[in-house]
């Protein structure tokens, strides 16, 4: 083999066809840009590309590597923007009608709580609120199925207390 090269899987392609929305959702569902989902995806399935997992248990390992690239890159964003902020490149304006930009404010409130989550918390959440079972949920996050349903009720608790302590007093 050269130098540098690396073997890809010979499912792979199938895969990808079998599993490209979903993930992608995922990752939409995340970070709100389907642009942004769309390069989650591509990372996903190049990690895949290299990996050992077989073929039928891809599906399961799609979506938590979605949600967990989806959350990694919404947190590095999160401190990128602080960042920016502190420097005095305060977040861009954009002009639209208002109702539209409350609906963005208010996604990206619940976005930014959702970062502030402990990471399993997130996780969970965003795979059960993405169609998965609890016991599908259980098996991606190496939890048992019956502690599934508190974890996420915990996660949705702490979104809400997250939302209601970040939110502007009117």
């Amino acid at each position: 083999m050269p130098r540098g090269r690396v073997d890809v899987r010979t499912d792979l392609e199938e895969v990808f066809r079998g599993h490209y929305a979903r993930v992608v959702a995922v990752a939409a569902r995340v970070l709100g840009s389907r642009d942004q989902a769309e390069d989650v995806a591509q990372e996903v399935f190049l990690s895949f590309g290299r990996s050992a997992v077989p073929a039928g248990d891809a599906g399961g390992w799609l979506t938590v590597a979605a949600t967990h690239t989806a959350l990694n890159l919404l947190r590095s964003g999160r401190r990128r923007s602080a960042r920016e902020e502190a420097a005095g490149d305060g977040p861009a304006v954009v002009p639209d009608v208002a109702d539209l930009v409350i609906t963005r404010e208010e996604r990206s409130s619940v976005r930014a709580a959702l970062a502030r989550l402990p990471h399993k918390q997130a996780a969970a959440l965003v795979l059960r609120h993405s169609g998965l079972s609890y016991a599908e949920v259980a098996a991606a996050l190496e939890m048992s199925p019956g502690s599934v349903g508190t974890t996420v009720r915990r996660a949705e608790s702490v979104l809400l207390k997250e939302l209601n302590r970040h939110a502007s007093p009117e």
